[in-house]
């Protein structure tokens, strides 16, 4: 199977050797998305705000690979500080409906650009 490199400007671009998803058969693997404002490259405000965001961002990609929030199979999220578990639980519930996908949540020393959350995702086409 070939892969196949997913898109976007509706989310923020790449800034190192990685592509914002990868396409293989049916499935759709994105790389982590931290809650970075396409338009200005600059971090949402607060932990809230950025979980949105990050979640704005893996959608936009998804749709550029046709595909959606609906398909998602399996999500990691990652946080600079696990007492902001429930903050982004309950954002991250305003994005997904029943079945929910399945998912890790770990804590991080540091993420890249000091983000406070950063959310990748598998999915289907």
């Amino acid at each position: 199977m070939a892969k196949q490199v997913i898109s976007t400007t509706a989310a923020p671009g790449a800034i190192g050797p990685y592509s914002q998803a990868v396409q293989i058969g049916d499935f759709i693997f994105t790389s982590g998305q931290l809650g970075l404002i396409p338009e200005t490259g600059q971090l949402a405000e607060g932990v809230e705000a950025q979980a949105t965001q990050s979640l704005r961002n893996v959608s936009a990609i998804l749709e550029a690979a046709g595909s959606s929030l609906d398909k998602v199979i399996k999500t990691t999220v990652f946080l600079k500080d696990m007492n902001d578990f429930a903050k982004v639980n309950e954002i991250y519930g305003s994005f997904f409906a029943e079945p929910y996908p399945a998912r890790s949540a770990v804590e991080v020393a540091r993420l890249p650009k000091d983000g406070l959350v950063e959310i990748e995702v598998i999915a289907a086409k």
